[in-house]
């Protein structure tokens, strides 16, 4: 004896089947009714809260089905109470189930873009699943790339500098460009990359100068219809003066001064010396003299 089942009950055997002709059955219903999904923009690592737009009770949602939908690809499903999260987006998208059923993904990326659709079915009198709502969001994600950091590479040669620019963790592929006064140089070693899982881009130049003149550098860095930039300046090393050009007057001044006074001292300490030696020779031989005298004038007498 046959069984038949009631359309919007879940085939024991073949849910995948199943659920694949449910995303067939809401797309074509979305596409046919003309309605043009709402909009929200986020940035890459950032999180969105996207919404059934149903209003709803506790008692109802028992006996609710809901599926989120990304284009063609399942995110999400409550059955019965039970969640169940497909694998792209499973440890990093959560259920917020009140009066308006919504989900939560965290760290967007990349690849999140797309129409996301809720689908929420609702069983009639006689227990037949049918869909009660549907609603959809389009999700754009950015990635913008950060101002660019330049750094110095020091000297390749005698009166060059090297320098680097580089940025990263951005989408769409990049071009990046030095310029200076409007013209656009001659890089060396530019290099861009991207993240396998990510895929995100990361690119950075390098740039040699002479040293011998004024620069102004733009490392201008252009993604899509969005740029972002840095500048570097350089200026010219003057010749480092003797010690002594960098003596003020007021310095000199009272230096030579006091050399000056010290190199009299030290000639009036020497006449004076040279004086005193003299007088003490003076009286030596004043003394003699009278010692000769009184010698001379004992031998009289006696």
């Amino acid at each position: 004896m046959g069984h038949t089942r009631k359309w919007g009950t879940l085939p024991p055997k073949r849910p995948c089947l199943w659920l694949s002709q449910l995303l067939l059955l809401a797309g074509l219903f979305h596409f046919c009714s003309g309605i043009t999904p709402k909009s929200v923009t986020k940035r890459v690592k950032e999180t969105v809260v996207l919404s059934c737009d149903y209003n709803t009770t506790t008692e109802e949602l028992a006996s609710l089905r809901i599926y989120w939908q990304k284009d063609s690809k399942m995110v999400l499903a409550i059955l019965l109470g039970k969640v169940q999260v497909w694998s792209e987006y499973e440890n990093r998208t959560i259920t917020d189930i009140n009066n308006n059923p919504r989900i939560v993904i965290l760290a967007l990326r990349l690849s999140d873009s797309g129409t996301y659709t809720c689908v929420i079915q609702k069983p009639d009198l006689k227990g037949t699943y049918k869909v009660e709502h549907l609603t959809s969001v389009k999700l754009m994600i950015r990635a913008d790339f950060p101002v660019p950091t330049i750094n110095d590479l020091g000297n390749p040669s005698p009166n060059i500098r090297r320098v680097i620019c580089s940025t990263s963790g951005g989408f769409p592929r990049p071009y990046l460009s030095w310029l200076e006064n409007g013209e656009e140089l001659n890089a060396t070693n530019t290099t861009l990359s991207q993240d396998p899982e990510t895929k995100l881009y990361t690119i950075s130049s390098e740039l040699d100068f002479n040293m011998t003149s004024n620069h102004s550098f733009l490392c201008l860095v252009k993604y899509g219809d969005l740029t972002v930039s840095q500048t570097f300046y350089w200026q010219e090393s003057k010749p480092t003066p003797s010690a002594n050009q960098h003596l003020p007057w007021t310095i000199i001044i009272p230096v030579s001064a006091c050399g000056i006074s010290v190199i009299i001292a030290v000639i009036l300490a020497c006449l004076t010396c040279r004086n005193a030696a003299r007088c003490r020779r003076r009286r030596r031989n004043e003394n003699m003299e009278m010692e000769r005298w009184s010698v001379s004038i004992k031998s009289v007498e006696g």
